[in-house]
């Protein structure tokens, strides 16, 4: 009898993990189709790059106005 009770814990257990095994392989394919039709419908948009001026002109253009401060400051006294 107690063999019996062991092969039917064996059986539900297997059965169990069948189960759990199974729902867990469906919630990864319906999130994967989830993912493709998000996807598919409702793509994501690329952001516009916006050109910016490179660091070289911009501190070109600070080293010209603190010149022309300066040249100002000298000239006033």
């Amino acid at each position: 009898m107690e063999i019996n009770l062991v092969g039917e814990g064996l059986k539900f257990m297997v059965l169990g993990m069948i189960i759990v095994f199974v729902f867990l392989f469906v919630l990864v394919q319906v999130v994967k189709l989830q993912a493709f039709l998000i996807n598919k419908y409702f793509p994501e948009k690329i952001p516009e790059v916006i050109p910016t001026t490179s660091n070289a002109t911009q501190e070109a253009h600070h080293v010209a106005a603190i010149i022309a401060a300066i040249s100002e400051f000298r000239k006033n006294q």
